[in-house]
């Protein structure tokens, strides 16, 4: 075979590998989708994937199956993601603590399970403030009562977290420091073990996203003190924020969608089309009503800005808080 010819033929191929893979990103998806949720069942990641994974399944004419992966805080589901094949058939549910996490590796001086940038954000679908939540038997009806037991009883209220340096942790650790007191932090491997810590007695309180605790407060298991957020909050329009109690502290625990970096943009622009049809879908936002949460929608470009600026401001609490145990 003569040069040229060679040429043709390598052309030839080119074109239809090229005309190929347009041809599998255009019938993606072709399979089911794994939602990967990097906790166990029970807290906000998997009361926001549930939902939307079926709503995304109806706009995608195809399934979209939630996997719980929990552990180490949501790092281990949240590498696999990371490391997962770019093809849009692996995407993450997570939570604000995917920006903490790779910071919070380096300050233990161990190498990141992942770094953000391995990620490729899709959509952010909530953002809400964390609550400051006691047993309803607890002796504290007030947060007055509950900081002034802490301050006069260095170490003995514990709180509970999905993790360490997690979503539940690091709003603990900001009112820790604003106030100057000491509180024992017990890490589970996630938010609903930590519940259900709570609630059988094992820790005093602990900080959640409003949709993991708003059924226990309204069915009395437990009261809400405070909350991290600015103003009143519709669920809970009785509880005060810290910044109304004089406490300078705010955190909101957002999750949003991501898949791995290098996924093909059409690919992308099919899970992000299919995230804002779920966070417009008036089923899913029934649902969601009902578990305590609202839709509060980014799209692609908006969500990255949002989750770098978090990261930055994240790292410096990170560095506050320093190694732990």
């Amino acid at each position: 075979m003569n040069r040229t010819a060679l040429k043709l033929c390598s052309l030839a191929f080119a074109l239809a590998a090229s005309a190929g893979l347009v041809a599998a990103q255009d019938a993606y998806p072709s399979k089911p989708v794994t939602m990967i949720v990097p906790f166990p069942p029970g807290g906000v990641a998997d009361t926001v994937g549930r939902p939307v994974a079926e709503a995304m399944a109806r706009h995608l004419n195809q399934s979209v199956v939630v996997v719980n992966r929990g552990g180490a805080g949501g790092a281990i589901g949240m590498a696999a993601v990371a490391k997962a094949p770019a093809d849009g058939y692996t995407i993450l549910m997570a939570l604000s603590s995917l920006v903490v996490l790779p910071e919070a590796d380096r300050i233990l001086e161990r190498p990141p399970q992942f770094e953000v940038n391995q990620l490729t954000p899709i959509a952010r679908m909530t953002a809400d403030p964390t609550v400051l939540v006691v047993r309803a038997d607890s002796p504290w009806k007030t947060y007055a009562e509950f900081i002034a037991h802490a301050k006069g009883n260095p170490g003995r209220i514990s709180f509970g977290s999905s993790g360490n340096y997690g979503t539940m942790q690091v709003p603990m650790e900001q009112l820790k420091a604003a106030t100057g007191t000491f509180m024992l932090h017990v890490p589970y491997t996630g938010a609903g073990p930590a519940i259900v810590g709570l609630l059988g007695g094992q820790v005093e309180a602990l900080a959640s996203g409003p949709a993991s605790v708003v059924g226990h407060i309204r069915s009395g298991r437990m009261r809400a003190l405070a909350h991290w957020g600015e103003g009143r909050l519709a669920l809970l329009p009785d509880v005060p924020s810290f910044k109304e109690l004089g406490v300078n502290v705010s955190y909101s625990q957002w999750a949003g969608l991501f898949a791995p970096a290098g996924t093909p943009q059409p690919v992308i622009d099919k899970l992000r089309d299919a995230a804002r049809a779920a966070a417009r879908d008036e089923r899913t936002i029934q649902v969601m009503t009902t578990a305590g949460t609202r839709f509060q929608y980014q799209d692609a470009s908006e969500f990255d800005a949002f989750v770098k600026a978090d990261a930055t401001a994240m790292k410096a609490v990170v560095q506050r808080i320093g190694k732990v145990n």
